[in-house]
């Protein structure tokens, strides 16, 4: 059965892969060079990665609706690892977060609408180390290859990563993913790899990365990560401009 790679409450209490099945590591990646995507984040709760995420801006990381926690108090114990490529080492800070979910998302088992920002409570003091994201409502997409990277599972129900993993992708057309996907909104998502490349349970929220661009969110896959029948989907970031701009832009 295809299932929905959404973030449960399960997750937040277990950094095991093999009890995050439904949640969404790099498929037949490689180790990226330290410190060479310096934009990366984990999404920690307790202290422990729960998800990825990627900064934007001096204030602010970007990543999937889907990994927000559900309550107050439970917010209070999230933060962003900044700066991070082992997760055992302590060479990264970890900064308090406030999150904007955006307000048409419904829930962990809709796809639709799967994007926030986390504000950060202190600024990041080398903020040129933000992805660059879409300006414009123009698809930026169109590489013949990009990459994914992040710390979760190397394989299905397998080990999460402790350094960062990084894995080339290509993108596969919008007529083709609409045909493998049901949900598909060719405005607000895109596809990628999977089929041999791709992400899994761990990386939910990482950026989709196209010609030194963020132009997507790491949101949906089947369960199966090593064999996967359907390519990985993400949140096409050109898609919600307006809202994004609208948050960032208050915070000035």
């Amino acid at each position: 059965m295809v299932l929905i790679s959404l973030l449960l409450l399960a997750v937040l209490l277990s950094t095991s892969c093999q009890s995050a099945s439904i949640n969404v590591g790099i498929i037949n990646g490689t180790e990226a060079k330290p410190h060479s995507r310096p934009y990366m984040v984990s999404i920690q709760f307790n202290g422990q990665h729960i998800c990825g995420g990627f900064l934007v801006s001096e204030w602010f990381v970007m990543t999937a609706a889907h990994c927000q926690v559900n309550s107050t108090e439970k917010w209070q114990r999230v933060t962003a690892v900044i700066g991070a490529h082992n997760l055992n080492a302590d060479d990264f800070k970890s900064i308090a977060v406030k999150n904007y979910t955006h307000p048409n998302y419904t829930s962990e088992h809709n796809a639709n609408n799967d994007i926030m920002l986390l504000k950060l409570n202190t600024s990041v003091a080398n903020f040129k180390n933000a992805a660059r994201i879409p300006i414009t409502g123009k698809n930026t997409a169109n590489s013949y290859r990009c990459s994914v990277a992040g710390w979760g599972c190397l394989k299905t129900n397998g080990s999460r990563s402790d350094v960062l993993m990084e894995a080339y992708v290509k993108i596969v057309s919008n007529e083709s993913c609409e045909k493998q996907w049901t949900f598909y909104n060719k405005t607000t998502m895109l596809c990628a790899g999977g089929r041999n490349h791709g992400f899994c349970t761990g990386d939910s929220g990482g950026p989709l990365v196209c010609n030194d661009m963020a132009v997507g969110i790491v949101s949906f896959h089947q369960k199966d990560c090593d064999h996967p029948t359907q390519p990985n989907g993400y949140t096409r970031i050109s898609g919600f401009l307006p809202w994004i701009n609208k948050i960032m832009n208050s915070m000035k």
